[in-house]
Parts: C-alpha cells; structure tokens; sequence
C-alpha cells in the first residue's frame, strides 16, 4: 500500500434529513450512496478541499462548518482517511453536477441505503449524534 488518500466529505444537514449522492457506477464502489466530497489535492489544507468539493459536486460553498469525525479505512485496493465535516449552513442548493442522483435522505432511513465500508462510521455517528439531540 503506497499512501493513504485523504478525503474531505461533507455531512449536510437539513430539517432532520442529510445530503447523500450516489456514486457513478464506473467508480470504486459504483452504485453505492455517499456523503458528497472528494480527494484532498497536494498542498490544500483539508478545509479548503470540502469548500472546493462541495462546489465542484454541488454547486454550494460551505461557510459554517465544524469537523466531525475522521476515518481511517483500507480496501483491498487503497487506504482512505475520511475526515468528515459537519456543514450547517451554505451558499446555493445543491444539485448532482457530476451526473450523481442527490437524495435528502431522513437520519432514521439512512440505513435503508448500501454505502461503501468506510461510510458505515459515519452513519453510526450521525444516528448516533440524533439520539443525544
């Protein structure tokens, strides 16, 4: 395994329902569900990575957003760090521009949707996250 791949994904939040994509069935896991956002490029700092994902995916631009949990998970093909961000409020609204169906998915339903491994975490936290509201 050469190097860890750091992500930027996004937890978008609205009235009890979070912001999911699904992935183009030519990807890594293709036809699963995800949180939006993508690879960290060399030299940006992984806030800046969310802001320009999420603009990039979603046609949005973050401007509240807090650090949620991070991930660390290995497939048999690659290693990936999630570093997950709470996004509260943002810029626009958000449309698939990559092509990706979006769904604003309730909390209770999330696990009615197939993720890749390394999403399950973030499911658990975010369900976890509801019961303590």
């Amino acid at each position: 395994m050469s190097h860890i791949i750091r992500v930027a994904v996004a937890v978008i939040q609205r009235r009890g329902r979070i912001l999911i994509a699904k992935r183009p069935q030519h990807l890594h896991k293709g036809g699963y569900w995800e949180f939006p956002g993508g690879k960290q490029e060399q030299d940006e700092s992984i806030d800046k990575a969310l802001i320009r994902e999420c603009f990039e995916e979603l046609g949005i631009v973050p401007y509240k957003f807090s650090p949620f949990i991070q991930i660390e998970h290995s497939y048999p093909e690659k290693s990936v760090c999630l570093d997950v961000w709470q996004v509260t409020d943002y810029l626009g609204i958000p449309k698939g521009l990559e092509g990706q169906p979006l769904l604003w998915c309730p909390i209770e339903d999330l696990d009615d949707y197939q993720f890749p491994e390394a999403n399950l975490a973030i499911v658990e936290a975010i369900k976890g996250q509801m019961i303590k509201l």
